[in-house]
């Protein structure tokens, strides 16, 4: 015991670590506030610990590359020892984070902390949150399968759908404009290095704030927040009826965090780890992909709604919910803090909590496009095969392998997801139609990678001449106007 005694004698000399650590165990804190309602915010942070260890475990085996993600995974599961269990302590660890954190955040907005003069302490709980949604959602990616790769698709189109910087922000995502071997180097570097890092930061300010601030009371109705005199309050509340953080209240947050441990070690152990599934073809829609849990209201959301609205929900939707809780606490920084003298709070959260829960569960019956079929449905009709030369058959055949049809419908037999074919040719020009088949764009992923040069341009000769009788081709303003193309009364 002496000897352990110099030793940390000898490195505080050094550090001056004591005393910071002193005042953060014994800083005091509301009597009330020692309740299992505000264990939240400490669970949130051991899963995220855990998180970071499993996280560099896995990624001493983990190749981010095309060829070989997927088969370094399958290692992990197979060949490496409890590689399997790392893995799934990360995928679960994942799910209870965005949980924690969630219900954290629910807490927090329903016991007024967000009020004066922890404003910005709600404002960092924000981006805390958007970050472990980055995380989740660059994680799914880098299981490279084929949710993952349609996942990725979807949000790259989603992104793609921001004004002026739509095309700027995919580029970053994917490292060019379709989803290659670069993609997956980028979100390495996302969920390994940047996400992470911002994630550490605003944590530590989070804490910082948090002690320098002090711990919200317990709500009682009645208890008015005035900017004038919530401070010296406050002060008076945890000089009169406060205790140290430790040894009262720490470990409650102690059995609960070790509660979710061993929770996520259980679900890692029963259920095992998330995926891979099916290497990422994109030829493939019949496996109906879909994202982890916590993006499945999306999905739903966005499944059932007209393909017009799809833009001005994605853009205006997400715009109008983070900006309402970056200016909550702003425009709502004094008043009650009690639930029961906030009724509109408690109706939100229920009208929120309904609304998710409905769209998570219609996700699991909303197809991601209609009747997969195409290939066991009818073949291309006659009258666009009439007359075609062997190139364009060539195309018609592809056309048909590839299941174009699952998303797009020709002579008004198909997927609707997609918009119809018949008139393709009146849109577009032959070089945005090379540009679309493989770099992709909307709802549609990039074929770059999955057809050869030949079939490339067999299926552009095919989709070129779909257009209506009478009707000409799109065509550059620069191009002359084929013969083909002209009215009659034009020709020579």
């Amino acid at each position: 015991m002496r000897l352990i005694s110099r030793v940390g004698q000898w490195f505080d000399s050094r550090l001056k670590l004591a005393a910071p650590i002193r005042e953060i165990a014994e800083h005091p804190v509301p009597r009330s506030t020692a309740s299992w309602c505000y264990v939240f915010g400490s669970a949130a942070l051991t899963v995220f610990v855990l998180q970071v260890v499993t996280g560099i475990m896995l990624a001493m085996t983990y190749v981010p590359s095309a060829g070989e993600a997927w088969n370094s995974l399958q290692n992990l599961d197979h060949g490496v020892a409890l590689g399997w269990f790392i893995r799934a302590l990360h995928g679960w660890g994942s799910n209870f984070m965005v949980a924690i954190v969630l219900i954290h955040m629910v807490q927090v907005f329903l016991f007024g902390a967000y009020k004066f003069p922890r404003e910005l302490t709600w404002v960092i709980g924000v981006f805390l949150l958007l970050m472990t949604l980055g995380m989740a959602f660059s994680g799914q990616v880098l299981r490279f399968d084929q949710d993952a790769y349609w996942g990725l698709g979807i949000g790259a189109s989603i992104a793609s759908r921001v004004p002026i910087l739509g095309p700027f922000i995919v580029n970053v995502l994917l490292g060019g404009p379709i989803i290659a071997g670069a993609t997956l180097s980028r979100f390495f570097a996302l969920h390994v290095f940047a996400i992470p890092a911002l994630l550490i930061a605003l944590v530590g300010l989070h804490l910082l704030l948090v002690l320098k601030l002090g711990i919200n009371e317990w709500p009682m109705p009645g208890r008015i927040v005035r900017k004038a005199t919530y401070e010296s309050q406050y002060h008076e509340l945890t000089q009169k009826k406060g205790a140290p953080f430790v040894p009262y209240a720490v470990w409650k947050d102690l059995f609960f965090s070790g509660a979710v441990l061993l929770a996520v070690a259980a679900c890692a152990a029963y259920f095992g780890p998330f995926g891979p599934s099916g290497q990422p073809d994109p030829t493939i829609i019949q496996t109906v992909p879909k994202p982890d849990y916590f993006f499945l209201w999306l999905y739903a959301l966005f499944a059932l709604l007209p393909p017009a609205l799809e833009t001005p929900a994605i853009l205006a939707g997400s715009v109008l919910v983070i900006g309402s809780l970056l200016l909550l606490p702003f425009l709502f920084g004094e008043g009650e803090k009690s639930w029961r003298r906030r009724p509109m709070a408690v109706l939100t959260i229920l009208l929120v909590a309904v609304s998710l829960a409905m769209f998570t569960h219609l996700a699991g019956y909303t197809p991601w496009s209609p009747e997969m079929g195409a290939w066991s449905g009818e073949p291309v009709p006659r009258q666009y095969l009439h007359g075609r030369s062997p190139l364009e058959l060539q195309g018609a055949i592809v056309f048909q392998g590839k299941q174009c049809r699952n998303c797009h419908a020709l002579d008004r037999i198909g997927g609707q997801r997609g918009p119809e074919l018949d008139a393709v040719a009146v849109r577009l020009t032959h070089d945005q139609l090379i540009r679309q088949v493989l770099q992709g764009g909307g709802n549609m992923p990039a074929y770059g990678n999955n057809l050869n040069p030949a079939e490339t341009t067999a299926l552009v000769a095919f989709l070129s001449t779909l257009h209506p009788a009478g009707r000409a081709r799109a065509r550059d303003a620069a191009s002359p106007i084929p013969d083909a193309d002209r009215p009659l009364r034009l020709r020579r």
